[in-house]
């Protein structure tokens, strides 16, 4: 169904989530429509088909840790054969041909996202530029967090720099790590934030210098981490020792002081 080319707001009113007692989540993420349509299949943890055939991806968050099939019931029991309504900053079909999308089943419930993240069975990718946007996702995902629900249950979800082998055993998982960065370093067109003495072995965060603008606009001065606690976010991988590449401004988080 082709919805009208108006702004419109989807609004994540004041309610109740998932888990009794839990946070309420309130906020809106402001996009263009992209459209209506009935959930004929949950895909993965992320990612359903429409009865038409359109393939959607959830904007803005990633799937939480390794419980595929926990997460997959958890997206399917918001979504399957339901009526959703979908709105995004671009409509434009990820390489893999899905549309990237907001998502909302019915007027009075919150986003799709806001729901997977407050029961902690999502992260916030830290991709979503839009501030308003981000405020909702952070807050839902805070919620989980606060509330210990899903993955936050366990103690570790949240990993420590100081154990680079544990952050290793997660290579092409998207993890959270939290840590004092202890020196910032340039090297050629990359920025290292580094959070260990062992430059090569242990964990640290590349930021190419095409996203110096980025995070410039946003207030942020690399070399000022230094001795600042962060959260950061993203995707494991392993250059000798284990890094994360910051291609959003959102994937890093000032949490305060050494």
């Amino acid at each position: 169904m082709a919805a009208p080319r108006r702004k419109f707001v989807i609004v994540a009113l004041t309610c109740s989530l998932v888990a009794a007692n839990g946070p309420a989540i309130a906020g809106g993420c402001a996009f263009e429509p992209q459209g209506e349509g009935r959930v004929a299949a949950v895909i993965d943890a992320r990612s359903f088909r429409l009865e038409d055939g359109r393939e959607v991806v959830l904007a803005g968050i990633e799937p939480a840790g390794s419980e595929t099939s926990k997460n997959i019931s958890a997206l399917s029991a918001i979504v399957a054969g339901r009526e959703v309504a979908l709105s995004g900053q671009d409509d434009t079909p990820d390489r893999y041909g899905r549309q990237p999308a907001f998502v909302l089943v019915g007027s009075l419930q919150p986003l799709v996202q806001a729901q997977l993240l407050a029961q902690g069975t999502a992260l916030v990718s830290g991709s979503v530029t839009d501030r308003d946007c981000a405020s909702v996702l952070a807050a839902a995902e805070a919620a989980g967090r606060d509330a210990k629900r899903g993955i936050w249950a366990d103690p570790a979800a949240i990993k420590n720099p100081e154990s680079p082998g544990d952050i290793l055993t997660g290579i092409g998982r998207f993890t959270v790590i939290e840590g004092k960065v202890l020196s910032v370093r340039q090297s050629g067109a990359t920025t290292y934030l580094n959070f260990g003495r062992n430059w090569t072995r242990d964990f640290a965060v590349t930021i190419s210098r095409r996203m110096l603008p980025a995070f410039e606009a946003a207030g942020i001065v690399l070399k000022s981490l230094e001795n600042k606690r962060i959260r950061v976010r993203g995707w494991v991988e392993s250059r000798t020792g284990p890094r994360i590449e910051a291609l959003h401004v959102g994937q890093i988080e000032v949490l305060g002081g050494g």
